[in-house]
């Protein structure tokens, strides 16, 4: 069976390589064409149509800006699409490029599959009307989507979450801390980990305020959980003449030995989560109240952060646009660095966060449902 799959960022590279090798295994026989990563590219075996690295642009201004490329990025796949003929074709995430995917297979008679629901339930809920014409199948990754899309007429499939499998498999071969600091040249001192994300705009905006936060406690070795898609080169920029150790390949490990973590919003507070570390979510972007109260009115949602979401409580410290200052920062990372009520409560919302979201092996699971359809 043939099929075209699309991720547009490192996270969806992540997920959908694990689809892939799950698909492998329902069929023996399957083939695809990607847009999407490296890690997508070691189960193909052969190289991305387009990088996602080449297609990671965020906001509004950062869009019309690359306007013309990501047009062409479109066209580029519709080509594919047209050339190829898959039997199917598997969307992860990346909503405003995929649905207009979405579109041009469904026109085509292609069953389209989406795998990771977009976060319509928090941002442009008008989506689901797109979703409804043009998807075939939902196989959602939060325990509280397929009930909201039920009431949006439309029917889609929990089938467990990915970081759960890929957290539990990975956790398998972590080394103990004195391991891990002697292999990576780290002094023997407790780790912050700080985790800026995976775009050169979360990287600007969020990287100069997180060193800052974690530099007020000396006793700690603050080191930074480097994106494989991000040269060394902006890491180096960002820092100035602080000298603070970029691990690549290494941010499970590194976030499950750090006493704390300061993330950027996004996967990586589940992740993070899921690895039992406290943390502090960040989301500066352009640090304007203007902008906060803006969008605040367009989501629909009490929270932004995944662990928030999923559990319906205010498990961990959102701290968005104009909100997220050093100093802000610093006064969760303070309280999360000894052993206090706020960290006692927090590692308790874990575990109702590990509950919500059970232990389905996820991939396997979507992958079974994809493979049936298609028969």
């Amino acid at each position: 069976m043939k099929f075209f799959l699309i991720a547009g960022e490192a996270s969806g590279d992540l997920h959908a390589s694990h689809l892939m090798a799950s698909l492998k295994l329902e069929d023996p026989k399957a083939e695809f064409r990607f847009l999407g990563g490296d890690l997508m590219a070691e189960q193909a075996g052969i190289p991305p149509i387009i990088h996602y690295r080449d297609m990671a642009y965020m906001g509004f201004m950062d869009v019309v800006k690359h306007l013309g490329k990501i047009l062409g990025f479109l066209g580029t796949a519709r080509r594919a699409i047209d050339e190829w003929q898959p039997a199917a074709v598997i969307l992860v995430d990346y909503p405003s490029f995929n649905l207009k995917v979405a579109k041009y297979a469904h026109n085509l008679g292609i069953p389209v599959h989406y795998f990771i629901s977009p976060k319509v339930w928090v941002w442009k809920e008008w989506r689901v009307k797109d979703i409804r014409r043009y998807v075939n199948h939902m196989y959602c990754i939060l325990p509280f989507e397929p009930d909201w899309y039920q009431e949006r007429d439309y029917k889609a499939t929990y089938v467990g979450n990915p970081t759960v499998q890929e957290i539990a498999q990975a956790s398998k071969d972590f080394p103990d801390f004195a391991h891990f600091i002697a292999e990576n040249g780290l002094p023997d001192r407790p780790l912050i980990a700080i985790v800026p994300g995976s775009r050169v705009r979360e990287i600007r905006d969020n990287l100069p305020l997180m060193l800052e936060a974690a530099a007020r406690h000396p006793e700690f070795q603050a080191v930074i959980a480097g994106a494989p898609s991000i040269d060394d080169k902006l890491y180096r920029e960002v820092m100035g003449t602080n000298a603070i150790p970029v691990l690549r390949d290494k941010t499970y490990p590194l976030v499950h030995h750090a006493r704390a973590a300061l993330v950027t919003s996004g996967t990586a507070t589940l992740e993070t989560a899921l690895l039992n570390t406290p943390q502090v979510a960040c989301y500066r972007f352009n640090g304007s109240k203007w902008s906060y109260n803006f969008y605040r009115r367009l989501l629909s949602g009490k929270y932004v952060t995944l662990p928030n979401l999923i559990t319906d409580e205010p498990v961990i410290p959102e701290l968005l646009m104009h909100l997220c200052t050093v100093d802000s920062i610093d006064q969760h990372l303070t309280a999360l660095l000894d052993d206090t009520p706020e960290r006692t409560a927090m590692l308790e919302g874990y575990q109702h966060l590990a509950n919500r979201l059970g232990t389905d092996v996820c991939t396997a699971t979507a992958a079974r449902l994809i493979v049936s359809s298609q028969a």
